[in-house]
């Protein structure tokens, strides 16, 4: 892998700023760099300074860090990590690039300006240095044409997507003249390193995302029209029941900018002539006149939506591009989408979507029928394989399914049969093709359309596949909610795979199955999933029911189960890695405290959340809290009291981490806990962390503690009076507030008083009671259950 410590950055705009923040985050020292300003600010003026002085020749460098600290979503995984950043300026900091192992540029999207910038940059690069450019669609190697022969070796296309730390993907294309094995190198360096989902794309314009995705989004506009719909209609269907993301066609539009969408779409009509779908691009005469108006999107407050803020509450409004003005949103409804609902996965519902007789399903069948036909025929202009087309939709439009996926979901018979029947021409080549995808012997294979061959998906041997675990026969027990999964190497995964992950019943039970499991037949527990979250916590459908009808005993079983499987967790004879993903709320972030160690995703967001549903967190997750807080106590002498309090906030507030390393910093990760940037390879890191556990591990056994006891508690309460008093919080947050102060400092004791673990878990399940019968707290529940928003403390 290429070994890369520094890097450059050219440009510290939006994308500059943000790129070097993420590099940053991934642990990079960056020297950010852009031009010079040509006039003084007032401020500026005001301090007498000129323009030869150092902080007005780096204001612009300067400013574009600044503003990483306001912008939204975070760039920074830490805000700390803004030190690794330096700035300076393309006039006087050129030499700081040959201490660079890597310099991009991020210059404006003008192929003059980047020929002029890039020359510069060279003479000052250290040997063997890549030197990329972030275009999104302009041609590398007519950059390349301004670069000496030595540079173009190491010169390549790193187009990074906005924004760049959640956005995973990441086209490359290396100029003609480039080292396959530089290009090759740097492809792993941003995926293991940054995260990057690596697509190879050819040098046409606006590469593979962006080509197809505003072709689909242009096409939208088309059938729009044709078809008589509002935006919100399209919307409705773009969405979700189509496998593609829930902004759907014209949310994502005003998200991204219609600015940028239209740019996107002229320099594909300006540059591809011979495209038999070019007039696609050309967008109807009234987005003209949306782009005069500034109605941009979100960065102009009104797309082809807008909200107001009025005294009855926000209100939202839709585009109404016939009339020309907006109009309140209806929240359209189609039968065809409410059928769609029902299916089990995102194929079904997809061709569930297609087959409706509205014109919902019109639009469906339209949209995708023009977007597939068109993918087909890129190859092998934009792409060698589908397998590259496909990550490209789904890492960077964010599609469940890439387009050859959603033939396979659709039926390539049925899709050829129904394109014929609508007067279009297939190609020759697509009526041939059974499907693009297969599985066998445990590994996926996908169709070379060009050799008329199917070859395996490439994967990394890190690489875990839970999909295909199970077609080879790795399931040793499964059930609706959760399975045990055999990774091999004798290590187990507790897989999850209900809806959101939601902590049933009997997923308790398949987890103390599996420590038991483990115990008799293997060396090690993954706890993970490849879902969409890792898990939401406990299912409050099922709690609710419980509430309702007083079933008091029944919900006090409940909860001494889950505390009896996560500490089975705890005290398996084996070692146990957690492997949390996105979301760890509530009961998902119990499992993780309960485990051995954690191994998570960079982008997880964890934290007990339980109180937003005026709830005490009751897996053991308070316990564990109190445990690390004296632990910390007896092992370096810092004030346990200290260390409760801000546990007590991160609870009383439901604090979630803004990601896996702020996890650190509100207590939920320890030293040696690890974060993974590739989420491919998120289980098979955990599982080699399990396995290196394995080798020397010693099982925990439960001892007791000296409860921190009442006089902390009693400090914790005293503040929640002083808040009650001064109207600050509710009596009813007073309340909850000391259900949490007397369950994590180890309830009515002296302190130094020796309590056990299964103590610290009565008094959260009595607490947890307490409140369940709580008429506000019922009130809450029900709220959630209505608007799947928890209230705020």
């Amino acid at each position: 892998m290429q070994r890369i410590k520094r890097a450059g950055v050219l440009g510290a705009g939006v994308m500059g700023a943000t790129i070097a923040a993420h590099m940053a985050n991934a642990g990079l020292e960056v020297v950010l760099l852009d031009i010079v300003p040509k006039e003084l600010s007032e401020e500026e003026k005001q301090k007498g300074l000129t323009l030869d002085s150092p902080q007005v020749r780096n204001r612009i460098a300067r400013q574009g860090l600044e503003s990483l600290y306001k912008t939204r979503p975070a760039p920074f995984l830490q805000n700390d990590y803004a030190r690794l950043i330096q700035v300076g300026n393309l006039e006087d900091d050129l030499d700081k690039l040959s201490h660079c192992d890597w310099v991009i540029e991020v210059v404006v999207e003008n192929m003059d300006i980047k020929k002029k910038v890039l020359p510069n940059v060279a003479a000052h690069l250290k040997e063997g240095a890549v030197l990329s450019s972030n275009t999104s669609g302009l041609s590398i190697n007519e950059m390349a044409t301004a670069l000496p022969r030595e540079v173009r070796r190491n010169f390549m296309v790193t187009h990074f997507f906005n924004p760049p730390r959640y956005m995973r993907l990441m086209e490359i294309v290396g100029c003609d003249e480039a080292d396959p094995a530089v290009v090759r190198n740097m492809a792993e360096f941003l995926n293991k390193r940054l995260g990057k989902g690596i697509v190879y794309c050819k040098d046409t314009p606006n590469f593979v995302g962006n080509r197809i995705g505003v072709y689909s989004i242009a096409k939208s506009f088309r059938h729009m029209v044709d078809l008589g719909m509002s935006v919100e209609e399209v919307d409705a269907v773009a969405g979700k029941p189509t496998g593609r993301p829930k902004t759907a066609a014209f949310k994502t539009t005003d998200l991204v900018g219609l600015d940028t969408m239209a740019h996107v779409a002229k320099n594909s009509y300006d540059n591809l002539p011979q495209d038999e779908e070019r007039e696609a691009f050309l967008l109807p005469d009234w987005v003209d006149t949306m782009l005069r108006n500034n109605q941009l999107g979100d960065k102009t407050k009104q797309g082809f939506y807008k909200k107001e803020k009025t005294s009855e509450g926000e209100k939202r409004y839709y585009f109404d591009y016939e009339a020309g003005e907006y109009k309140p949103v209806q929240k359209p409804k189609f039968e065809s989408l409410k059928l769609a609902k029902m299916a089990p996965t995102t194929g079904e519902c997809l061709k569930a979507v297609i087959q409706g007789e509205d014109k919902a399903a019109e639009f469906a069948w339209r949209n995708l029928r023009d977007t597939l036909l068109y993918a087909f025929k890129r190859i092998p202009e934009i792409a060698d394989d589908i397998v590259n087309i496909d990550n490209a939709m789904r890492w960077g439009f964010n599609w469940e399914l890439g387009p050859f996926e959603m033939f396979d979901a659709i039926g390539v018979d049925y899709f050829v049969s129904r394109a014929e029947k609508d007067g279009l021409q297939v190609p020759a080549k697509l009526k041939g093709i059974e499907c693009f995808y297969k599985v066998e012997g445990g590994s996926r294979y996908f169709l070379d359309i060009q050799n008329d061959v199917f070859r395996e998906v490439p994967s990394k041997p890190e690489q875990i596949d839970l999909n295909l675990i199970k077609k080879a026969g790795g399931v040793v027990e499964q059930g609706d909610n959760s399975s045990i999964l055999d990774l091999g190497d004798g290590v187990f995964c507790l897989e999850f795979h209900a809806p959101q992950n939601a902590i049933s019943d009997d997923m308790l039970d398949m987890t103390m199955r599996c420590a038991e499991r483990a115990e008799r037949e293997g060396t090690a527990i993954v706890v993970g999933n490849q879902g969409e979250r890792f898990s939401v916590g406990a299912n409050l459908f099922l709690l609710a029911g419980g509430v309702q009808e007083g079933q008091w005993d029944q919900i006090d079983q409940t909860i001494n189960k889950f505390q009896q499987a996560t500490m089975a967790l705890k005290y398996c004879q084996v070692p146990v890695v957690a492997a949390p993903f996105w979301m760890a709320l509530g009961g998902g972030c119990e499992f993780c405290l309960h485990s051995d160690a954690i191994n998570a995703y960079m982008e997880t967001y964890m934290g007990l959340v339980e109180m937003g549903a005026g709830l005490l967190p009751a897996g053991g997750g308070v316990k564990e809290l109190c445990l690390r807080a004296v632990e910390m106590e007896e092992t370096y002498g810092v004030s346990s009291q200290d260390l409760l309090f801000k546990f007590f906030q991160n609870i009383g507030q439901a604090k979630v981490s803004q990601g896996a390393d702020d996890a650190f910093n509100l207590g939920y990760m320890r030293k040696g806990d690890s974060v993974t940037f590739d989420i491919d390879s998120l289980l098979g890191d955990a599982k080699q962390k399990a396995l290196a556990l394995a080798a020397n591990y010693r099982p925990r056994h439960p001892r007791p503690i000296k409860a921190p006891g009442r006089d902390v508690a009693a400090s914790i309460k005293s503040q929640l009076w002083n808040m009650k008093e001064g109207n600050f919080i509710t009596e009813y947050e007073y309340e909850m507030g000391g259900e949490v102060a007397h369950a994590l400092c180890g309830g009515d004791v002296d302190p130094g008083t020796l309590i056990t673990e299964q103590y610290l878990l009565d008094l959260e399940r009595d607490g947890f009671i307490r409140l369940c019968k709580n008429q506000k707290t019922q009130e809450r529940i029900d709220h959630i259950l209505k608007t799947n928003k928890p209230l705020r403390n």
